[in-house]
């Protein structure tokens, strides 16, 4: 994976959390949003975590060019900043989580083996405070109400809204990973979701879970 954060100790700290039980391996770090991008190109990591203010071009800029290449890895915002702005920013650009520094150790790893495999994460306390929003109609106009999924959508709506990767979902659906992609597909569309988060919130926000 590739690290960002422009503070030298906090990101040797960071990298010493996840490597610790050696599931986890940093292949890269950088301090800005440009060296993020050069570091990606690089070293092609499976997993990115970038901090959010980083002198010369920030962390959301370095992840909305990211997140717009078709080959891109999962990513995800990690950062002291829980502000909505920042949250809703994030999730638009298509990052696959947002993570607070002040989580957990075993947390983050757990994290970054989810979006290596292809799964969303989402800090609880963002999630308790987004989920709010939701229930007072910030849910896109076009979207379904969950009753109009079929069940194996709804099936598949679950396994998004807590996180799972397509592989699990289809090893727990007895599916296909390639007919789980399909149907995530199809869900987005359907739910005007532009990634995985938004479409867990989405589903976290109906009580689908």
């Amino acid at each position: 994976m590739v690290l960002a954060d422009d503070e030298p100790l906090l990101l040797a700290g960071l990298r010493t959390v996840l490597e610790v039980d050696g599931s986890v391996q940093v292949v890269g770090e950088a301090s800005d949003g440009a060296e993020l991008l050069d570091a990606v190109d690089v070293h092609r990591p499976d997993v990115v975590l970038a901090d959010v203010q980083m002198p010369g071009t920030d962390g959301l800029a370095a992840l909305r060019i990211l997140c717009a290449r078709p080959d891109a890895p999962p990513a995800a915002v990690l950062t002291t900043f829980d502000l909505d702005d920042y949250v809703t920013e994030a999730l638009a650009i298509g990052v696959q989580g947002f993570l607070l520094k002040d989580a957990e150790p075993e947390v983050l790893v757990r994290a970054v083996r989810d979006l290596a495999a292809g799964g969303a994460v989402l800090d609880p306390r963002i999630t308790a405070r987004l989920l709010p929003r939701l229930a007072r109609g910030s849910l896109p106009p076009a979207a379904p109400q969950p009753q109009e999924l079929t069940l194996r959508e709804q099936q598949v709506l679950r396994g998004l809204a807590a996180g799972e990767s397509n592989a699990v979902i289809g090893c727990r659906l007895g599916l296909a990973e390639a007919t789980v992609k399909k149907y995530v597909s199809a869900l987005f569309v359907k739910l005007g979701a532009e990634n995985r988060v938004q479409a867990a919130l989405l589903a976290q926000g109906w009580g689908v879970t």
